[in-house]
Parts: C-alpha cells; sequence; structure tokens
C-alpha cells in the first residue's frame, strides 16, 4: 500500500511539536547563554571537575537545541522531497522520500524517550556497579560480559566512562566491578538497567559441554553533586588500605594505595583502586558512598510512601532480562517484552532498543500507580 505521506508528515509535525513543549528551546537557550558565559570564565580550569560538568552540559544543551532544530528542518525537507517526487512522478525519488520518512521516524522516537526523562535526579552522571550471582565461574564470565557492554554502549554514544573499580574472580570474569558514566541523564538512561540479568549458554568452563544458568546484579546509582548534602561522620567509617591487584590476584600497585570504605550503620562497602594515590582512591570512594546513602535515603522514603498507597505491581530489582545462545539466541526483557534474536550485537553495545522499551515501560507503570 502507497505511503500516505502528507498523514504521515502531519504526525510528525504534531509529535515534535509535543516534543518542543516538553523540552522549551528558549529555555534552553537560555541555559546555553549561561554556560558559555561560565564556560568563557579565565579561571575555568582552576577547577577541572567543575570545568569538564560545566563544558559537558553545555554540549548537551547546545546538540539538545541542534537536534529539534535539524528535525524540523528535515520535516520540511521531506514535505519539499514528496512533492518533488508527486510533480516529477520519479520513483527513485519516491524511494529517497520513503528512507527519509523511516529515518526522521526513529530520530523522532528516540528523541520522545528522551522527554520520559523528568526523575529527580534523571539528569546526572551514573555510577553502575555490576556484581556476579549465582552461577560460579560462568556467572564470573557473564559479569565480565555486562561490564563490556556498558562500556561499549558509552563509547558508541561518545560518553566519557571510567572504570573505578575491578573485583577478578580466581579463574575467569569478575566478582565486581564499578564504573563512571559522566554525561547528562546518564543516571536516568541507564537506571532502567537495574536489576538481574540471567545468561543461558553452553558452558566453555564444563569439559562435558552442558548447558549453564547464570546471574548478575545491575546496580546504578546517581553521582552526587557538590550541591547535595550527605553527612557521613568520619566516627561511621572504617577506612582499610591495600594494594590493587590484577586479574589472579596479581599486585599491579607497589603502594598500598588502594581504598575500601566501610560504612558501619549501614554496611555499604566501598572499594576504590583506579587512581593513582590513596587520597584519590579515598575522594572517589567517598563519592560514591555518599551517591549510594543518598539513593537509600530516598529509596526509604519511597518505601514508605509505597506502603501508605498500598500495594503497587512492577517492583525493580527482580530478573528483567534474559541472554539465551543456547539452544536458540535471543535477548528478551521481561517487563517490556522488547526481544531481538542477535545477542551478539547485544554484547557489542547495542541496548538503545531496550534502554528506550524500559524508559517507555517505567513511565507507562508511574502513570498507573497515579491513575489508582
Amino acid at each position: 500500500m502507497a505511503t500516505d505521506f502528507p498523514t504521515e508528515i502531519s504526525e510528525l509535525r504534531g509529535t515534535l511539536r509535543q516534543i518542543t513543549a516538553v523540552r522549551d528551546p528558549e529555555k534552553l537557550r537560555a541555559q546555553i547563554a549561561e554556560l558559555e558565559q561560565e564556560a568563557s570564565a579565565p579561571d575555568l580550569w582552576d577547577d577541572p571537575e567543575k570545568a569538564q560538568a560545566v563544558t559537558s552540559r553545555l554540549s548537551h544543551v547546545s546538540g539538545e537545541v541542534k537536534r529539534l532544530d535539524t528535525l524540523a528542518a528535515r520535516i520540511d525537507d521531506l514535505e519539499t522531497l514528496v512533492e518533488l517526487a508527486a510533480e516529477e512522478d520519479d520513483a527513485d525519488t519516491l524511494a529517497e522520500a520513503e528512507s527519509e520518512l523511516a529515518s526522521v521516524s526513529k530520530a523522532l522516537s528516540e528523541l520522545e524517550v528522551r522527554t520520559l526523562l523528568s526523575g529527580e535526579w534523571d539528569e546526572r552522571e551514573a555510577v553502575v556497579t555490576i556484581r556476579s550471582g549465582a552461577g560460579g565461574v560462568d556467572a564470573a564470565d557473564f559479569a565480565q560480559t555486562l561490564l563490556r557492554m556498558y562500556l561499549r554502549w558509552a563509547e558508541r554514544h561518545g560518553y566519557a566512562a571510567k572504570v573505578l573499580d575491578t573485583s577478578y574472580a580466581e579463574e575467569a570474569g569478575i566478582k565486581s566491578a564499578t564504573f563512571e558514566v559522566k554525561a547528562p541523564y546518564a543516571y536516568g538512561t541507564l537506571s532502567v538497567e537495574a536489576g538481574t540479568h540471567r545468561l543461558v549458554r553452553i558452558s566453555p568452563f564444563d569439559n562435558q559441554g552442558r548447558r549453564q544458568t547464570s546471574f548478575a546484579a545491575v546496580e546504578v546509582i546517581p553521582l552526587i553533586e557538590s550541591t547535595d548534602h550527605v553527612d557521613v561522620p568520619e566516627t561511621d567509617i572504617k577506612v582499610d588500605v591495600f594494594r590493587s591487584s590484577g586479574p589472579g590476584g596479581q599486585s599491579v600497585n607497589t603502594t598500598d594505595s588502594a581504598v575500601r570504605i566501610t560504612h558501619l550503620p549501614t554496611g555499604i562497602v566501598v572499594s576504590m583502586q583506579d587512581e593513582k594515590s590513596q587520597i584519590q582512591n579515598r575522594a572517589a570512594a567517598m563519592r560514591v558512598l555518599q551517591s549510594r546513602l543518598l539513593l537509600a535515603k530516598k529509596e526509604e522514603e519511597a518505601a514508605q510512601k509505597k506502603e501508605l498507597a498500598g500495594d503497587i505491581k512492577a517492583s525493580w530489582g527482580d530478573q528483567m532480562r534474559s541472554y539465551v545462545l543456547q539452544p536458540y539466541q535471543m535477548v528478551k526483557d521481561l517487563r517490556t517484552e522488547h526481544e531481538v534474536g542477535n545477542p551478539a550485537a547485544v554484547f557489542d553495545g547495542e541496548i538503545d532498543d531496550f534502554i528506550d522499551a524500559g524508559i517507555r515501560w517505567r513511565r507507562q507503570q508511574q502513570l498507573e500507580v497515579e491513575g489508582s
């Protein structure tokens, strides 16, 4: 059936108007002006962390405005292309219009998803921790595969990602790893990845070639900012120092520069060994500890509200995605029902469709809760 271009283009314009109403380009342009003024300050780089935050935010907001302007122009150009194809009765031009229609629709859909990131910390950078679960060496290997998957995803988007701490398993893989994704909205985007991930495959570590099911947990927390207030008295923490280690327990540092901080009231433990000095590792570990305590405080408040509101379905942290390599090839999200038949591509960082589906699913759950 022939494409109804006038209707399709009208729907594209309607979607763009809705997105524009939420994103508010004029407000974004005002932010750009303020950020450009901050970025031009001669002493900006006296504080590298603040400078990076300002330049990163400026890049993100400028990109938002550019995307909105570009999509508006592409819809206008598409309309002109369709008119040209009709006037000249040109099949090639019509095919080009079909292709551009699909491309613009996809770009609008992706941008529409980003408008759903309106949570309290969704704009924040993210700290992600992956831990191996049940499944022995296969689980440790799976945890390392997930670490690579998320780092590849960040690389594909040009997001700065830094591994802060890695605890290697004895035979293969990792017991756990923590990394930062330093990009605006990294927390809102990746928070839908939190939960238990399951892998089914023929174990490469089983000499009988048996099928193995293994699990790994993904935790995502927002990175704290200087404006956050999380008081952690020195009497509430225990600090241990040790030598950084690599795969197989080998020492990769000749000094006791790695730091482990235990928060005594909650039992939360944070290790850090990526930085060069003990002071830097302690500062990084405290930052992650404060992020976890901030999130725990908010979760406690949310749990109290949930108790008052009654039982609400759809809880985070349960098994949420299966990666099946045997007896068939499939990756399926158990919340959204989104699935693909190419696990290799997913493990190489192609997870945007899963993330987008997760963000839409979460918003739907929120609307249902608000409606009840």
